[in-house]
């Protein structure tokens, strides 16, 4: 059992690495293309690693969907989620978007009230509070009041993330997990190709290399994931998602010397704190139920 539960720990580890990797590289293509079709491309990069998995597994079948109009509102959920995200690299570092973005299981916790019923008690209604404080210390970088568009791009990405969490929450009682992954870059790809089309910009042959990273890091990343829910409960495996914030540091440091700010370590630290404890307080409530 000790050896699963730490299987389950590395493989979470080892998908966050690849996705702050996978995320570097649409940093990159923020610089040159508009942010709709970097999501598109991000959409279309991942279609040959989801169905090839599910081919060699012999899968496919699982890909029938079920509930249609859920499947529909991700994928509008996807595009604003990863052209909000995209966006926020554009104009801010790794690790300041992610400093924002990371506030997501929060707003699930939040979200889950009205959405599904679910009841949340003071203790963590207080958590939810005192990180919209670090969000609010992240939005407003300066005593002038002005909110960044990049922290504010980043944010409406968390909110819409935490929204596409709680459909799958509803989604995985009569659609397969195979289902919810494909059709969720499938439309994302084709609602973003869609609207990117009128001011596409034709991909530089030099970026081609970066399209095939997108591609398998967040294959990768995928696969890890799914081997890290595995092998261990998701409550234990849960905060090792945070290390996304040490990976964006290390990013921003070697690949655009960009040195962290007192501004991402008060606001994130407040973010990734309350996280923390709201992931121990669910545990703890499992455990006893």
């Amino acid at each position: 059992m000790r050896n699963q539960t730490l299987r389950g720990i590395a493989a979470m580890l080892a998908a966050v690495g690849f996705f702050a990797a996978m995320d570097a590289f649409l940093k990159l293509f923020s610089t040159e293309y508009p942010p709709l079709q970097v999501a598109a491309m991000r959409g279309a990069a991942s279609i040959p690693f989801v169905l090839g998995s599910l081919l060699v597994s012999g899968r496919l079948h699982q890909l029938k969907p079920v509930r249609w109009s859920l499947h529909l509102g991700r994928g509008l959920l996807a595009i604003v989620m990863l052209t909000g995200f995209i966006y926020s690299l554009k104009t801010l570092s790794l690790a300041d978007a992610y400093a924002v973005f990371l506030a997501a299981p929060l707003l699930v916790t939040a979200l889950s009230v009205p959405l599904l019923r679910e009841h949340v008690d003071a203790k963590r209604w207080v958590l939810v509070a005192i990180g919209m404080l670090g969000v609010i210390v992240l939005l407003k970088p300066s005593g002038e009041g002005l909110i960044t568009l990049g922290a504010l791009a980043a944010f409406v990405a968390a909110i819409c993330y935490a929204l596409a969490a709680i459909s799958v929450r509803v989604l995985t009682r009569t659609d397969t997990t195979a289902s919810m992954v494909f059709w969720f870059v499938l439309l994302l790809t084709v609602f973003a190709g869609a609207l990117a089309a009128p001011n596409w910009v034709p991909l530089q042959r030099e970026h081609w290399p970066w399209l095939a990273a997108v591609g398998i890091f967040g294959a990768l990343g995928q696969h890890f994931v799914t081997e890290a829910f595995r092998h261990a409960p998701a409550s234990t495996i849960a905060p090792f998602e945070y290390t996304a914030l040490l990976w964006g540091v290390a990013i921003d440091w070697f690949v655009w010397q960009h040195a962290p700010t007192l501004r991402m370590f008060a606001g994130g630290s407040i973010i990734v704190a309350c996280g923390l404890v709201l992931i121990l307080l669910e545990r703890k409530r499992s455990e006893t139920a």
